[in-house]
């Protein structure tokens, strides 16, 4: 693959969209279908204006699906607690805080979605202007490859010497970038080459996982042209909206902050043990006897076998898949696994 490509993998329960830059992963969204839409990045809603928090100078925000209620800071003065107003989802929610709001003007009537976020083709239509989705078979792997990578810690560029890790803590994103093991690069002109690499590198995956707020970068060694490096950051991360990038300080850290937009993809599909949740287990489901059915349409019939907590999730979707799938619970499979026989 070459120049900009997009995903589209439209699948009973989950719709999944992937954008590719000279085939590596940069963008990936993920709507499911039992998400309430009104939460979602660039939803329109009335909502009611329930509490007012002087110190946090903002104020929490009724959308009528109940708690977490969304946030819109710096009111000021010109909403009231019980007023009705219009607001747009500029962040969505994460780490069990609600949606962050925009105030658009007064509202009227009962809190509801009045419009409903762009979906998944939409977006990636914004995201890469003229290019026509691939979908299908192709879809489904590409999109695949991005979630793998959007979960990952990190790469190894053997070809330059780089091995970058990345992680996000409740504080920050830290991202290390080092000499690969391997390596018998070095000096200052590999040095500079790796980390400018490590800074695109670094960009890409913080947007293909969706994360924002304070990331600090660990260049390798010191001693750097720190408007360089700055510039080369704010190339990587495309001069994104808000996006402020600071110096590197003495200890030869970069620290940037991105605003947050979308769920973070690891908390969409995984727990808070850091596994796949049971729901996105589910879905592997869905995806693997749909993946099946597209590649072998000459069987009668599919059935997939998979643990009953999965397989209870998984029915309605199925259904979806046409007269051709099969699902049976079966307490012999191990959780997160599940296994395809063909009628």
């Amino acid at each position: 693959m070459s120049g900009v490509e997009v995903f589209l993998d439209e699948a009973p329960g989950e719709t999944r969209g992937a954008l590719f830059r000279n085939g590596r992963p940069e963008r990936l969204i993920i709507h499911r279908d039992d998400e309430w839409d009104g939460q979602r990045l660039g939803a329109r809603s009335v909502g009611r204006v329930a509490r007012i928090e002087p110190a946090l100078k903002g104020a929490f925000v009724d959308l009528g699906q109940g708690m977490p209620f969304g946030f819109l800071s710096g009111t000021g003065a010109f909403v009231d607690e019980g007023a009705r107003i219009e607001v747009e989802v500029t962040a969505e929610p994460r780490d069990g805080k609600g949606p962050a709001l925009k105030l658009l003007g007064p509202g009227a009537g009962e809190p509801r979605l009045l419009a409903a976020a762009p979906d998944v083709r939409t977006t990636l239509a914004v995201w890469a202007p003229g290019a026509v989705a691939v979908e299908g078979l192709e879809a489904i792997h590409a999109v695949g490859e991005a979630e793998d990578e959007a979960l990952g810690g990190g790469v190894v560029l053997e070809d330059i010497g780089l091995d970058l890790g990345i992680e996000r803590t409740r504080a920050m994103t830290v991202v290390d970038l080092d000499w690969a093991p391997a390596t018998r690069l070095q000096g200052a002109q590999a040095r500079a080459r790796a980390n400018e690499r490590g800074l695109v590198e670094a960009a890409r995956l913080i947007r293909l996982k969706s994360w924002g707020g304070l990331a600090a970068i660990d260049l390798i060694g010191t001693g750097f042209d720190g408007d360089r490096v700055a510039a080369v950051a704010r190339a990587a991360f495309q001069d994104e909206a808000g996006l402020v990038v600071g110096p590197v300080n003495r200890f030869g850290v970069l620290m940037l902050s991105r605003p947050w937009r979308r769920r973070p993809i690891d908390e969409i599909l995984l727990d808070a043990d850091a596994r796949r949740s049971p729901r996105t287990r589910a879905q592997d489901v869905v995806r693997g006897l749909r993946l099946a059915l597209l590649s072998n349409r000459s069987a009668p019939t599919i059935t997939v076998r998979c643990p009953p907590g999965e397989a209870a999730l998984a029915a309605p979707w199925i259904v979806g898949l046409g007269p051709r799938a099969r699902l049976v619970a079966d307490t012999a499979v191990a959780p997160g696994h599940f296994k395809l026989e063909e009628g």
